[in-house]
């Protein structure tokens, strides 16, 4: 889910990475919050993973929707495999964990409050980190997973003050003018950008599309 695969052109220049690492790291420190380099790396790449286009969503008649949480614990417990169950809750807990700190005033109009999201978040990075397979990579994640789950709530913070300091509507809208730069160049995109510390270049455009 979290892979660059499909994100490499997008975060070629590093701009928008190096953005989001910067700036959630001001959080977190200012915030006096221990948190592992590889927790914070996993933030980034979660930020920048569910701000392309379609991540975490699905598709009805209206358009893009959020996943519910209830169907991602459903195919969680209707999983055929492990593999398959921990991609079920990996997808649960970064869901929970995004739209709780990012559209958590939107979450205090619902139904369903962002408790709700910090509880299926925490307890499906719990069982990630209990379940992960005995490897390097697998333990590297275990302590992902513990550290997320045992903090969630306060990452859930961070990235709520983060929201608040990129002073657009979410992080999706500086992705989004990011990749207009990106394909056209725009003028008022990198001014945009440049407002809220992404430095575009000019002629950068077209040494990322070669």
């Amino acid at each position: 889910m979290l892979s660059n695969h499909h994100t490499g052109k997008l975060i070629a220049s590093g701009d928008v990475k190096g953005f989001f690492k910067d700036s959630l790291s001001e959080v977190v420190y200012g915030r006096n919050i221990e948190a592992k380099d590889d927790t914070l790396a996993y933030l980034v790449n979660l930020l920048v993973a569910f701000t392309r286009v379609d991540a975490g969503f699905h598709r009805n008649f209206d358009g893009a929707t959020l996943k519910p949480l209830a169907l991602l614990y459903a195919e969680a417990v209707e999983a055929a495999s492990d593999e398959e169950r921990r991609q079920a809750l990996r997808q649960l807990g970064d869901l929970s964990l995004f739209v709780a700190g990012v559209f958590a005033d939107c979450l205090n109009r619902k139904l369903v409050d962002v408790d709700y999201f910090i509880a299926m978040g925490g307890n499906a990075y719990s069982y990630l980190s209990d379940t992960m397979p005995d490897s390097v990579r697998g333990r590297t994640y275990s302590e992902i997973f513990e550290e997320l789950s045992l903090k969630f709530s306060e990452f859930v913070d961070v990235l709520n003050e983060f929201t608040d300091k990129t002073k657009l509507t979410s992080n999706v809208d500086i992705m989004r003018l990011y990749e207009l730069w990106l394909r056209t160049g725009s003028k008022h995109a990198a001014r945009k950008l440049r407002r809220v510390g992404i430095h575009v270049m000019e002629g950068s455009i077209s040494r990322l599309h070669h």
